[in-house]
């Protein structure tokens, strides 16, 4: 072969080599996305994962659940708040929980009782005493809205809640856990034009909120989950954040910057929670520690719950998470462990993982 063609083709594989790293190295920092690499990435990770998974039972977390079984003693959901706030009641005082969490969301007022049309009567038959009394004193009763939010009082409950593209704003959002500030202006925090919340009267009244956002990969699994938010110039934590710092008797939650040698590095990498740290990605998400497929955490139905069928040494000092199990409530979730996962086990998976730092 003649040098000069020796030459040529060096230079032609050379240069293929370059662009090869170079788009390697692009796709690596973030700046364009390889499918086929991701595809390995995930598969790899998948892989790993189910490999490694403890697959043990973890006691500290109970579910209570919507499953079928509930729905057909009790009704369908929604139930009144009335019901919900028996739920509650239960689970606190005679169970003796230490901390609930909701993967629901109760944004709309429960007029279900017939109150709005007691009230009406009551205006229209002002004249009536007699009437005008026994209203007056049945009302409380049937005011289910602030039943619940009784039951809320004084107790360890995170409401749950989600965040929204559009700029819609129903309910009241919970207090944040942090302002931007200067630097954290310019992180990649992922930003809500609007949010689906709870009615103000049980927002003022939870011990704490926080939202759930089970985004998935570009192949549908969910593999990680955001634990902030920013609306408004203001961060706001995860459902299971917001439930692991309530077990935790956690006052706040605060990012962890790295300084490193990058100039302009502005993003932080994890998040500290009473001395347990929270790793996350650019966009403050992390990786859902699965523990194993479904049943890694104890089940029980919110039916038995309320008629007190349940063994009070399950729920005794245990974090509750309220979500379902069934079909017909549209949260199964796919999962690197599991095609049809349940979205409130994955919450559940995040809470053990951020008490074990792991």
């Amino acid at each position: 072969m003649r040098p000069s063609a020796f030459l040529s083709q060096y230079g032609a594989r050379l240069s293929l080599s370059l662009i090869i790293l170079t788009f390697l190295l692009l796709h690596v920092l973030g700046v364009v996305q390889l499918s086929p690499i991701n595809r390995f990435e995930n598969f790899l990770y998948d892989a790993r994962l189910n490999a490694l998974m403890p697959n043990t039972l973890d006691k500290r977390i109970v579910i209570v659940d919507l499953d079928e079984k509930s729905l057909k003693e009790q009704g369908h959901w929604p139930w009144g708040r009335n019901k919900v706030a028996t739920l509650v009641d239960a689970l606190f005082d005679h169970y003796q929980i230490k901390v609930m969490g909701f993967d629901v969301v109760f944004s709309e007022k429960d007029d279900s009782s017939g109150l709005k049309t007691l009230q009406q009567i009551q205006a229209k038959f002002s004249d009536n005493q007699e009437l005008d009394q026994a209203i007056t004193q049945i009302k409380p009763s049937l005011d289910y809205d602030q039943l619940f939010a009784d039951s809320l009082q004084g107790r360890k409950v995170v409401l749950g809640y989600v965040f929204s593209i559009t700029g819609d704003k129903v309910g009241a959002l919970p207090n944040p856990v942090f302002s931007l500030n200067q630097k954290a202006d310019q992180s990649s925090i992922g930003t809500a034009k609007g949010y689906i919340a709870n009615l103000d009267i049980l927002t003022q009244q939870a011990y704490s909120g926080g939202f759930f956002s089970l985004e998935s990969s570009q192949d549908g699994i969910v593999r990680s989950v955001p634990m902030l938010m920013q609306h408004g110039g203001n961060v706001y934590a995860s459902l299971s954040v917001a439930v692991a710092g309530a077990a935790l008797n956690a006052p706040s939650i605060a990012p962890i910057y790295v300084d490193g040698n990058y100039d302009h590095y502005t993003d932080f990498e994890m998040l500290d929670l009473a001395g347990h740290t929270i790793p996350v990605d650019g966009q403050a998400a992390t990786l859902v520690p699965y523990r194993g497929v479904q049943g890694t955490f104890s089940y029980v139905s919110a039916t038995d719950v309320l008629n007190h069928k349940v063994d009070s040494q399950l729920l005794k000092d245990k974090i509750v998470l309220l979500g379902t199990t069934a079909a017909g409530l549209m949260d199964l979730r796919a999962t690197p462990v599991q095609g049809a996962y349940p979205g409130v086990e994955v919450h559940a998976n995040l809470i053990a993982g951020i008490l074990d730092n792991n």
